[in-house]
């Protein structure tokens, strides 16, 4: 925490002096916030300086996908209002924030060729490679984030940016929470650190974008509530409407993802393109991505409900993973011909323990060894194409692994047609294999049960989807995808001690998905509107799904005190019908398939008032009004209750020269 609001002092203190003005005079034309052409360096000194149009102010993702600075108040910024920054329709948050989210809508568009990492509900807020983005803008910006928490804390995201010139920008950032929480044993303590930096020589013949992000993700685990708090939570007996009277099934455990990153993105440019002589351009690029991961649960005293453990005092169970990336490829562009891209790429990986496990005889009475690691180095080959031709975008690529202990291939094309300027409709095809996640191939535990060595026996995960996108303004936006996936690998309850294990799929199944989202406005009101549709066939108690998935918000929105301030108040519903919810394990940080119980069909409606003020936004929302009323039925796991009413109120407030 003193490193956050160090952070924070330091980014105020850097905006404003880069906002001082001096006593020297120059002319600047609007947009010339980088001052002369001739030495590239930014004109700070200078006392009536107008700043440069937002437009200006370029976010620029590793894809080279650009976007503008984007300070305007809208529905959609009210759903990004969160935790994760980004919106989470689909995902049902647990009752504290920094705690980890079910999922109720799935997707199967991965390209991945390789082992999913462990510990995947610790990764809704660990920040991968496409999360980190550069900047290209003329003068120091600051963002600041700020939302309450549940209980003695609070979220913080502060980040600062500035070019020293137009071919050198730096960024720098770190999001943070501790929130105490309102159930026993359920504190998080979270926080992200990134620092970026793009660079471009002045010939442009070279181009670098750079960034470095430690992470820790630190949450308090209490297995839930235990049956005699299910029946006084579900009961609504007022004894214990404060929650942390309710007893959990423990109180002394812990997990934690930590991680550090190192990404390296450049590449040389042999041929630019100079005129309509020249129109083709020809580059060399390499990528270098170095990950060191650990997973660690932690708990004082062995529990039962786990099975039998080893050791019954102060165990910890730690996964260790690290990957190295490297690819080399070469670019070749032309405006006729489109974009080739030729890459080959070696991924070298270390997961596992520290200890060999040697299991007592097996049934043929021979001592089982469960080994360690995994560990190796994968090497793929592949190429992407794209092109415009008249409405059409064209784009597709394949990657197959070629060398190393894992198989695995991605094919995947795509076609876009515009139809009107505000219209376009996209097609794509995805054939996807790869292994199963790391910690399905391989894990190990204080806890008997949490052992295996899967690696020989499970098949490689395949996935195969046909997508559709219709986007929209005028009509809707449509999405739509048909997945047909064999082998899936998921966890679940053994058979016969009903206790969590990894499991592979003996038959293939069916996903199908339909999306439609629509805003309707007049005059001041608007209705934004969100159904998902889902169905699986094939394969029972593999992956549960509910039917319907929907969210609707109903507000209102004008322009008070002379047009000074923006107001945005309203209404927010979702709903999800009743299925066979996920359960949560906190041994392994992931969700396992149950099908002994279902939930769902409850409505959670938010009230919302929302504010512009500048470049200031300020968000106050009463969440789940409802949870008074419509009975104690809410739940986003078993054993885990969703959210009560809370007033949550909070700003984004961003700092420009």
């Amino acid at each position: 925490m003193r490193g956050l609001l160090f952070l924070v002092f330091t980014c105020i203190s850097l905006s404003a002096a880069a906002q001082i003005p001096q006593l020297q005079r120059q002319d600047v034309p609007r947009g010339g916030g980088f001052g002369n052409q001739q030495d590239d360096a930014p004109n700070n000194n200078i006392a009536d300086f107008e700043r440069p149009p937002i437009e200006d102010y370029k976010i620029i993702s590793i894809k080279r996908d650009t976007i503008t600075v984007d300070t305007s108040l809208t529905i959609a910024k009210d759903y990004k209002f969160n935790y994760l920054r980004r919106d989470r329709y689909g995902l049902l948050p647990f009752a504290n924030s920094g705690q980890t989210y079910n999922t109720l809508i799935y997707d199967f568009s991965s390209t991945g060729t390789t082992p999913g990492s462990v510990a995947q509900a610790r990764h809704f807020n660990y920040m991968g490679v496409d999360e980190i983005t550069y900047f290209y803008i003329p003068t120091p910006v600051t963002e600041l984030y700020y939302r309450s928490a549940f209980q003695q804390g609070q979220q913080l995201d502060a980040s600062f940016t500035m070019n020293t010139s137009k071919r050198f920008n730096f960024s720098i950032g770190y999001k943070g929470i501790r929130s105490l929480g309102i159930y026993q044993n359920s504190l998080t303590s979270t926080g992200n650190f990134r620092a970026a930096f793009s660079y471009t020589t002045k010939n442009n013949k070279y181009h670098i974008k750079a960034h470095w992000v430690a992470q820790d993700l630190l949450n308090q685990e209490n297995g839930g509530l235990d049956e005699q708090a299910l029946d006084q939570f579900t009961s609504n007996d007022p004894e214990f409407n404060e929650r942390e009277q309710l007893s959990v099934n423990f109180e002394d455990a812990e997990n934690i993802l930590d991680g550090t990153r190192i990404y390296v993105n450049h590449y040389f440019n042999l041929l630019n393109k100079k005129d309509s002589i020249r129109n083709y351009s020809l580059r060399l690029g390499h990528i270098f991505n170095s990950e060191n991961k650990f997973y660690q649960y932690s708990q004082n005293t062995a529990n039962d409900i786990f099975g039998d453990a080893f050791e019954q005092n102060s165990f910890r169970d730690r996964t260790d993973q690290e990957e190295t990336y490297n690819e080399l490829y070469a670019t070749y562009e032309d405006d006729k011909l489109g974009t080739l891209t030729f890459q080959a790429n070696a991924l070298y990986y270390d997961y596992g323990f520290k200890t060999v496990i040697i299991v007592d005889q097996n049934e043929d009475g021979v001592n089982e060894t469960i080994p360690n690691r995994l560990q190796g180095t994968n090497i793929a080959v592949g190429g992407r194409y794209a092109n415009t031709i008249g409405k059409f975008n064209v784009e597709g690529g394949a990657q197959v692994n070629v060398v190393g202990d894992f198989d695995g291939y991605n094919i995947y094309g795509s076609i876009g047609y515009d139809i009107t300027e505000d219209a376009s409709l996209n097609a794509s095809v995805l054939s996807n294999s790869r292994p199963a996640g790391y910690n399905h191939l391989l894990y190990q535990s204080n806890y008997v049960n949490y052992i295996w060595h899967n690696a020989p026996v499970y098949n490689n995960v395949k996935t195969n989807t046909l997508a559709g996108q219709l986007t929209s303004k005028k009509w809707a936006n449509l999405d739509f995808s048909a997945s047909t996936i064999s082998d899936y690998a998921y966890f679940g309850l053994s058979e016969t001690d009903s206790l969590v294990t990894s499991k592979q799929s003996e038959e293939s199944f069916n996903h199908l998905k339909i999306t439609a989202n629509r805003e309707f406005k007049y005059k001041k009101f608007a209705l934004d509107a969100t159904v998902t549709l889902q169905n699986v066939s094939g394969a029972e108690g593999v992956l549960n799904v509910p039917d319907v998935v929907t969210r609707g918000s109903l507000y209102f929105s004008d322009r008070l005190f002379k047009r000074a301030l923006l107001l945005q108040t309203g209404v927010t519903f979702n709903y999800f019908t009743s299925y066979n919810l996920n359960a949560y394990d906190p041994v392994l940080a992931e969700f396992y398939v149950q099908n002994e119980q279902q939930f769902g069909d409850f409505p959670l409606i938010d009230v919302f008032v929302n504010m512009k003020v500048r470049q200031t936004r300020i968000f106050i929302k009463a969440e789940h009004i409802n949870s008074g009323f419509t009975g104690n039925n809410f739940f986003s796991a078993p054993g885990y209750p969703y959210r009560d009413f809370n007033l949550r109120f909070g700003l984004v407030w961003n700092f420009f020269l």
